[in-house]
């Protein structure tokens, strides 16, 4: 039988199917030294969170085929170093689904029937009965932000309790929204309708702090916030006003920003019930992600597929010398598009021109990887990114290149989100070296790599605009590693990228935007 290591614990009913059919090594109390000296002859390895997987490990293990985390996030595990070595990374994103769910619901009705502080009044020898007063959900308007798995299963049980939903998603078609039993909405009104707002989007540059003092003036006055998605999506000091002010009803609220240590003037309102972090945490969602571990890590080691890989698939070495690199461009085609949206995506179409052409399959799901990981809510990787795709009502159609610009390896992308139809393309130069060559038909020579600042010029005749981007850039302390000018004039304007060395902050993007000849500002983060 195989040799499994298990480096963090995990439920009983994952290790009982883990020892029917491998020898378990019980690695739980192991320091770093020792699993460096040992891990040479694992063949599996499941961890969750204490233990890092980092390159001197994984490279010490000459007989490792499999990791799996127990868990969603990967950070733990060097993923280069794994796909280097051929050892196929796993992780389980979706058993803690009906867990998160479930406790959006306690933590509603926690909050409007006053549960936590009737509860302590009780303990404390208090008949705290008039005080206890609370409200019900029954015909209230849920507006949901985000409506990934965990969105829809809200959903789902808050129709049990007869409540009207609304939902907010850029991403997801309003169709979409619409067959999920929700009224597709903008983020404004959602605001304006809603009893209670629930948060369930991904969280990333353009989503942090999305409900900060202005949304939450936008609130009805009484409304209450749960979130159990992301501490960061909420601006912690605005909504700490909206609820001292009164403004707010309540909050309810799993994540903080300050993990573990969260603001303690939030927490100790009264208006406030708080959990640390626990939304996931059920027996039987441990029971569940240990299970689910378990299971991908017997299939890999059995020769088969897992089901939620989470780095390069397994290819052969014939294959991957072909294909391996436009999976890079691909991905970054998909990224550069996401950022281009000007709405929920509808279809996408992936062309390539050259060795991949035999593997279309394989490239559009690398470009399908880019193209949502910044806005679905989950963990996308090119086994679940089709999936993903489908159930946001995203149509993906692919084929060879018909028009390759004069280039021997190409990839071209065209998304329509329903507003406008976008189209970029990549090439791969000498030496297999990764070019963006068009963005909405501009022609460019852009590395895919960094952050980049997209510049819609409408003024393109004036000089100066270099110059006054790079001002701003400059007092920002933003270091500046290329900058190309489009020559085309499209619609007026002229295009510019912006390569820098770091993250664009909201205010600096704010300060460019108010440029009077700036038609359009995107960041493109190809590194996040």
């Amino acid at each position: 039988m195989p040799t499994v290591f298990v480096c963090d614990a995990i439920a009983p009913e994952g290790l009982d199917l883990l020892s029917s059919r491998a020898e378990v090594v019980d690695a739980t109390s192991w320091d770093r030294e020792r699993l460096l000296g040992m891990i040479g002859e694992a063949e599996g390895v499941i961890i969750r969170s204490a233990t890092t997987l980092d390159a001197e490990i994984i490279e010490a293990a000459s007989k490792l085929r499999v990791i799996a985390r127990a868990g969603v996030g990967v950070d733990n595990i060097d993923l280069d170093a794994a796909t280097r070595r051929g050892v196929t990374v796993v992780n389980t994103p979706t058993g803690n689904t009906i867990a998160a769910a479930e406790h959006t619901m306690a933590m509603m009705l926690a909050a409007v029937r006053h549960i936590p502080a009737a509860d302590s009044a009780l303990k404390s020898g208090r008949w705290a009965k008039r005080e206890s007063i609370g409200r019900q959900l029954y015909r209230k308007t849920l507006g949901i932000i985000g409506i990934g798995k965990i969105g829809q299963e809200v959903a789902r049980r808050a129709r049990a309790f007869e409540m009207t939903i609304v939902a907010h998603d850029p991403f997801v078609p309003e169709g979409r929204i619409r067959e999920l039993g929700a009224e597709p909405l903008a983020l404004d009104e959602l605001l304006e309708r809603s009893d209670v707002v629930s948060l369930h989007a991904a969280l990333n540059e353009d989503s942090r702090h999305m409900l900060a003092a202005p949304q939450f003036e936008a609130m009805k006055p009484g409304a209450l916030l749960v979130n159990c998605a992301r501490g960061a999506l909420v601006d912690e000091d605005a909504l700490l006003d909206a609820l001292t002010s009164g403004h707010l009803g309540g909050a309810a609220l799993d994540v903080f920003e300050g993990e573990p240590e969260p603001n303690p003037d939030l927490v100790r309102l009264d208006s406030v019930v708080a959990t640390p972090h626990v939304a996931a945490s059920t027996h039987e969602a441990q029971a569940l992600v240990a299970r689910e571990a378990v299971e991908q890590v017997l299939d890999v080691l059995a020769g088969g597929r897992p089901r939620w890989p989470v780095n390069v698939p397994a290819l052969t070495a014939e294959e991957m010398a072909a294909v391996g690199p436009y999976l890079p461009l691909a991905e970054a085609l998909g990224v550069l598009q996401a950022a281009l949206l000007s709405g929920a995506p509808e279809r996408a179409a992936v062309h390539v021109h050259g060795a991949a052409e035999e593997h279309l399959r394989v490239v559009a799901e690398h470009f399908l990887v880019g193209l949502l990981r910044v806005i679905a809510e989950e963990p996308v990787n090119h086994v679940n990114a089709p999936v993903i795709a489908a159930e946001r009502g995203l149509q993906v159609s692919r084929g060879a290149s018909t028009d390759p610009r004069g280039y021997s390896e190409f990839v071209e992308t065209l998304v329509a989100d329903g507003q406008t139809q976008t189209s970029v393309a990549g090439a791969l130069l000498d030496r297999d070296q990764a070019r963006i060559v068009e963005i909405a038909g501009f022609g460019v020579d852009l590395r895919p790599a960094n952050t980049v600042l997209l510049v819609w010029n409408q003024r393109p005749d004036r000089p100066g605009f270099v110059g006054t981007i790079g001002r701003i850039l400059g007092e920002a302390s933003i270091n500046i590693l290329g900058i190309q000018v489009g020559h085309e004039v499209l619609n007026g304007c002229g295009l510019m990228a912006v390569t820098v060395s770091e993250p664009i902050s909201a205010d600096v993007r704010d300060e460019i935007r108010r440029l009077e000849s700036v038609a359009r500002l995107e960041v493109v983060a190809f590194d996040a």
